[in-house]
């Protein structure tokens, strides 16, 4: 009953190498990447302020939900556990149906829920309980239901893009876009290319190897991440660094 708990209990391995820079965190920089989301949220609890006391104070929910998902993904990371993988994909999976209670437009409900934003919250939290069970006795449930999830959410976001008369609205919009394509791009890097950019360097340039430094200083493995390549020169039959 604690195999779930145990580091490297998950089938999913992600590109950093594991245990290469402390030996009791699986993936540095992908734990220590998640401190972004401890740090925002009260920032934009501060920012919100006035919509959650004029709107909807439930805005608030939003951003505490955004901190769990910080600590779930470094708990896995750090890991690589199964019970790290599952709190890291069900943290992310109540943030966006608390983005769908909240901000699903009232236009598009149907005529069952009457206009009444609570009723409608009601029934999307009740499959999301269901994904919630499902995702416990069977993990690739949570990872189905946030990839159908997604698409429709960004198809909605496009059309209200073109809805909008504020450009500045509409140019958040086109951002929040290319970023959420570019993600994508380097999670299908990550899961399916792992590979072949690892060996890319040492096929195309066999006297190359890649060195993973830091700035300002090497020996501060907090600094910005950078990565150089090491060139190999032979003379006389040996190989010199």
């Amino acid at each position: 009953m604690w195999e779930p708990l145990e580091p490297g209990s998950s089938p999913v391995d992600w590109c950093e190498g594991n245990y290469s820079i402390s030996p009791d965190i699986a993936e540095f920089m992908n734990t220590f990447s998640n401190v972004v989301f401890l740090l925002l949220p009260p920032v934009l609890m501060h920012l919100f302020k006035d919509y959650g006391r004029f709107v909807n104070p439930a805005i608030h929910i939003i951003w505490f939900l955004l901190m769990v998902v910080g600590l779930s993904s470094a708990y896995f990371h750090a890991t690589l556990s199964l019970i790290g993988q599952l709190l890291d994909e069900l943290a992310i999976l109540w943030v966006y149906m608390s983005g769908l209670c909240l901000f699903f437009p009232r236009r598009y409900f149907p005529n069952v829920f009457r206009n009444n934003r609570k009723l409608f919250s009601m029934f999307v939290v009740l499959p999301t309980l269901i994904a919630t069970g499902l995702a416990i006795v069977h993990l690739v449930a949570n990872a189905f239901a946030l990839m159908c999830l997604a698409i429709p959410a960004f198809g909605f976001m496009i059309i209200e893009l073109r809805r909008t008369k504020s450009m500045r609205v509409y140019r958040l919009g086109v951002r929040c876009g290319a970023v959420w394509v570019l993600a994508v791009a380097c999670w299908l890097n990550d899961r399916l290319f792992c590979d072949t950019w690892m060996n890319l360097v040492a096929e195309e340039k066999p006297q190359q190897s890649a060195v993973l430094k830091y700035w300002p200083k090497n020996d501060f493995e907090l600094g910005i991440p950078y990565v150089t390549i090491k060139c190999y020169i032979r003379a006389d039959n040996n190989t010199n660094i």
